[in-house]
């Protein structure tokens, strides 16, 4: 008979190798912490405060170049009583990065300011100046809210960790539709992703993002909501880019409004992707105006739009539940579904809540869609 001890530790590690979440994201080691309140007015007060199970964040500068990262205790008590500046560096990031489990971040409505204009060109991560991103991560379960991440160099929020509920924050990228001295001509923000999530067991609430690429983007996980959101002037809401070995399951969207995007509803996969699947996507009471691209749009030929699509990702069960009213400009594309075949596409795609008007058509190839107005 194995030692009590050994015979534990060894269930321990059984019961997080069968986890259906142990591939999809980190999760913190278990930290105790003290009784006591820290205080963070620079960085060289991190140490300390990072210990205590209440910490408060003033404002202040972070050194450019240098991360601001707090490992915080389990269930620790974070509260923001003052703007956080991040100053201009051409490297990688991210700007901030929040880890620990069980806790609750409070931004109370002060900015997390990434100095976006001083990086923006008009070509996000694909070329010009190097942008740190994503300018948060967050590495934490619990809830965040009440955070103004302001102008992030490119992506804003990247989500890591399972068990993280977030709540009232906003992402405030305006500034980056209009163009600048680097963009010839073209909106100088660029790839500024609101959420990016690879994590299970999530809820993105009551938020707010106005940028120039996807509202949320969906990269793995299950047990995903994305609910009461407002999405401006973006990509839209996307499950995607999904690329090898990635599982996606078991999300819904629901009561958002999505104003003046190219796309409202999207779901992308990669033509050369494999061993992958995205399963039980349900849409349920979203509105969406201005769409200049496409109102829905679900595609296995990215990164080409309405390509020639791969049949290694297979999708099914999408629903279009309750009611869903987009309405799409004179040029864009009502519904657009794009499968590499009938094995790739499979299970119920009902699409009976769904009302698409404007626009120019709509083609469906591969997919067994039953019902809707499009």
């Amino acid at each position: 008979m194995l030692p009590f001890s050994l015979a534990v530790s060894l269930a321990c590690i059984a019961a997080v190798a069968a986890s259906p979440f142990n591939s999809t994201a980190v999760t913190p080691p278990r930290k105790i912490g003290k009784r006591c309140t820290g205080t963070i007015e620079s960085l060289a007060d991190v140490a300390a405060a990072q210990e205590c199970t209440t910490i408060n964040i003033a404002g202040f500068t972070v050194p450019a170049g240098q991360t601001f990262a707090i490992s915080a205790p389990d269930g620790a008590v974070i509260s923001m009583t003052g703007q956080i500046t991040f100053p201009f560096a051409a490297w990688a990031g991210p700007l901030m990065k929040i880890s620990g489990n069980n806790l609750v971040f409070n931004g109370n409505n002060h900015n997390l300011d990434g100095q976006g204009a001083s990086y923006w060109d008009g070509m996000g991560g694909n070329g010009g100046v190097e942008k740190p991103a994503p300018m948060v991560t967050l590495d934490m379960s619990g809830t965040f809210e009440n955070v103004v991440v302001l102008n992030s160099p490119q992506r804003a929020i990247a989500i890591n960790t399972n068990g993280l509920t977030v709540s009232g924050v906003t992402v405030n990228n305006a500034a980056g539709a209009a163009a600048n001295s680097a963009s010839a001509g073209k909106p100088a923000g660029a790839n500024t992703d609101g959420f990016d999530v690879a994590a299970s067991n999530i809820v993105i609430k009551n938020s707010v993002v106005t940028n120039q690429d996807d509202c949320l983007a969906i990269n793995r996980g299950s047990n995903i909501t994305f609910t009461g959101n407002s999405c401006t002037g973006g990509h839209g809401i996307s499950v995607g880019s999904i690329s090898s070995n990635t599982v996606v399951s078991g999300v819904t969207i629901s009561n958002n409004v999505v104003t003046n995007n190219g796309n409202a509803l999207r779901i992308k996969t990669d033509a050369t992707a494999t061993g992958s699947t995205v399963s039980n996507i349900v849409y349920s009471g979203n509105t969406a105006t201005g769409i200049t691209n496409f109102g829905v749009l679900i595609d296995q030929s990215y990164p080409s739009t309405l390509g020639t699509p791969g049949t290694g990702v297979v999708i099914s069960g999408v629903t279009f539940s309750g009611t869903n009213k987009i309405a799409v400009g004179s040029t864009g594309h009502r519904v657009e579904v794009n499968c590499g075949s009938t094995s790739s596409c499979t299970g119920t795609w009902n699409f009976a809540g769904l009302t698409v008007t404007g626009g120019t058509g709509s083609t469906v190839k591969n997919a067994p869609v039953t019902g809707g107005s499009f």
